[in-house]
């Protein structure tokens, strides 16, 4: 009988769940969960291939009724669906309206705007000597970075960066679906931003999205704008805060890694990848069963909930060998399931690997001799985004 099991984490819980990934990959692949905490079952896949091929077939494991364990909650919620939360058709045609925002070089005009954040707040950092890193520049960076994608305006950050860092602390505790005002505060700013940008298009995600037609010829509804602003907002922060306090803790664990990419600064794209892989900020999110389904010859009846756990494949020995649990800034990385794959595959993905890299950029410039504190520093609740939400950071160790 095997003696794996699947616990949600969670604030300390995430500071080491890999032990607990390692032993269902190699014991129970395809692992039952009897109780949600609501008395409901769900199922657990861990090893690369199971994941991958759950997250390329969207029409046997679909998103439509929610990405978490529990079950009703598009009910809670109590909107029409965002796009993390539509299968094709509907998913495809929105989102071929939002990638378009997110291209290649539309992402590289970003780069001077980017750096001049993150240069300014590693300054400021290194004259003081120490501080927390979260709080001066891994949690503020990817606000900024979302603020401008969807075009609030410079006189209205301050009111944004406060209902984004109350979604984020909201959704990281996993009271989101719970957090009625924060929502509507948020939802009642953007439904008046989107009317503005309805009479003065700009350069702006938004704008683009009322301008654009779906493939039925209708404008993209209100509800679905709101969607992907609370898309963005929850999608795009606690997890490049996530990305960036992990790789911070690798460069500081893995001397020997941060002395190749300073003596060889063109290795650091290939490393962000390598970051990404090792941190998987998404640890894991699920879909629905929509039919009957064997896999490992275990069988998970239609109806069912199914996490694909993201953090496990990404280290499943497998996929990407013996020493998939060590981090190599030169591992040549054929795929990876951060960004998942599919349908789904995270449409911010250049943006998040555009503030990595940067980062690194400039931290490995200005700070060669940083550390971070993994011991003292402190994580986020939530069971699905693995974040440090503190991490002292010295400019010189």
């Amino acid at each position: 009988m095997t003696t794996a099991f699947f616990e949600p984490c969670g604030g300390e819980r995430w500071r080491n769940p890999f032990p607990m990934y390692k032993q269902l990959r190699d014991e129970d692949p395809v692992h039952h969960v009897a109780d949600n905490g609501a008395g409901e079952d769900y199922y657990v896949l861990s090893r690369f291939s199971h994941v991958f091929d759950a997250a390329v077939d969207a029409a046997t494991f679909s998103s439509a009724s929610g990405l978490t364990i529990d079950y009703g909650d598009m009910e809670k919620i109590g909107l029409e669906s965002p796009i993390v939360m539509m299968d094709p058709p509907a998913h495809t045609d929105l989102r071929k309206l939002a990638v378009k925002r997110f291209t290649p070089k539309q992402v590289k005009a970003l780069d001077l705007m980017v750096r001049k954040f993150v240069v300014e707040r590693i300054e400021s950092i290194r004259a003081a000597g120490h501080a927390d890193i979260v709080a001066e520049l891994l949690k503020p960076l990817p606000s900024f970075v979302v603020a401008h994608s969807l075009g609030v305006p410079h006189e209205d950050r301050y009111r944004f960066d406060e209902w984004t860092n109350a979604t984020v602390d909201a959704n990281a505790d996993g009271e989101l679906l719970d957090a009625k005002e924060i929502v509507a505060d948020l939802f009642g700013y953007f439904a008046a931003l989107i009317e503005k940008r309805r009479a003065e298009p700009r350069d702006d995600m938004l704008s683009a999205l009322i301008l654009g037609r779906l493939k039925s010829g209708e404008e993209v509804s209100m509800a679905k704008l709101l969607g992907m602003a609370f898309t963005m907002v929850t999608g795009g922060n606690d997890t490049v805060t996530g990305l960036l306090g992990g790789t911070l803790e690798l460069l500081t664990r893995y001397p020997e890694q941060r002395a190749r990419l300073l003596a060889d600064p063109g290795l650091i794209p290939n490393s962000i990848e390598e970051f990404l892989r090792v941190t998987s900020p998404v640890q894991g999110l699920t879909r629905t069963a929509t039919r009957d389904v064997e896999i490992d010859g275990k069988k998970i009846p239609k109806g069912r909930k199914v996490m694909l756990l993201y953090g496990s494949a990404n280290l499943d020995e497998r996929e990407f060998g013996a020493n998939a649990a060590e981090c190599n800034v030169t591992r040549k990385i054929r795929r990876h399931m951060t960004f998942s794959y599919g349908p789904h595959h995270c449409i911010g993905a250049a943006l998040a690997r555009l503030q990595g890299r940067i980062t690194v950029e400039e931290i490995l410039s200005r700070c060669p001799d940083f550390a971070v504190d993994p011991e003292s520093g402190s994580f986020a609740g939530g069971a699905y985004t693995r974040r440090y939400s503190t991490l002292p950071f010295q400019a010189k160790a």
